[in-house]
């Protein structure tokens, strides 16, 4: 268990509950509970104060505070986006605790590629689904996340049991991608950011905001910005006169906080 003081700009609903990763759960109690980087994890925030039971000091300092971005300053980086749009400003002032996670590529990109036409629960059924049948237990029915070569070998039929749907062959040609080395997600890491999404975009199935989740979300690219209905919408209702090249360096950053103060004010949009 490692516990963290004085922490600020987190709020764990508006971060694990927003939409960015479908493996967290809340509890009775407020807590979070999820499954992330082979790992079974319970977060607790009371006041400034961060516990996360299931890891020690070490796994803290190598693997989640770059998951859970906690060393980036957000309160700078909200005030400074805040300048560009008033509303902006009030969409960061709605929710100033949100953090871009820095998922594990691969599932993220999995993830993002069932997310289509699909809504946050069935997201997560067919997650799970996946998980039971072709991760690794790490604990008494807790799975990890299912590497790309273990799906590279399968069938669509294969895949009928998660429920995917038209989904299944695109989750095959990705993991055969991917694990076969023609999309490196390491390598987009670095690589400019158009260059990025185009390549992911050679597989079957994923197309621009599949894509750009995927930067954002799995490869913590923080200039991608996904666009989705809402985004869209946002953006031609509320920034009329801004481009997303226009939010700059963090413009995923700004994207969430739109995008979630978007959802929670349909007024904005009658």
């Amino acid at each position: 268990m490692v516990t963290l003081y004085n922490i600020t700009n987190f709020d764990l609903a508006q971060t694990l509950d927003c939409g960015q990763a479908f493996r967290w759960e809340l509890r009775s109690d407020g807590s979070f509970t999820g499954v992330a980087m082979g790992k079974r994890l319970t977060l607790t925030l009371d006041g400034s104060t961060l516990t996360i039971d299931g890891i020690d000091e070490n796994e803290y300092l190598n693997v989640w505070a770059e998951y859970f971005d906690l060393n980036r300053n957000y309160g700078e980086i909200g005030n400074t986006l805040s300048q560009l749009h008033p509303i902006l400003r009030e969409a960061y002032d709605y929710a100033p605790g949100i953090r871009i996670l820095a998922q594990e590529p691969w599932e993220a990109l999995c993830s993002f590629i069932i997310s289509q036409n699909n809504n946050i629960p069935r997201i997560k059924l067919i997650i799970g689904r996946l998980c039971e049948a072709y991760g690794d237990e790490i604990e008494d029915s807790v799975y990890s996340f299912p590497c790309a070569e273990k799906l590279a070998g399968l069938s669509v039929d294969d895949l009928s049991p998660i429920k995917a749907g038209f989904r299944a062959r695109y989750i095959i040609d990705a993991a055969q991608k991917v694990s076969g080395g023609e999309v490196d997600l390491d390598e987009l890491k670095r690589a400019p950011l158009d260059e990025a999404k185009a390549r992911l975009m050679t597989i079957t199935g994923v197309g621009p905001k599949v894509a750009d989740c995927t930067l954002l979300y799995g490869l913590h690219r923080l200039e991608s910005f996904p666009l989705d209905v809402w985004m869209k919408r946002a953006m031609s209702r509320l920034f009329p006169e801004l481009t997303p090249k226009d939010f700059g360096e963090y413009g995923g950053i700004a994207q969430q906080y739109i995008f979630h103060y978007s959802r929670m004010h349909p007024e904005l949009f009658e």
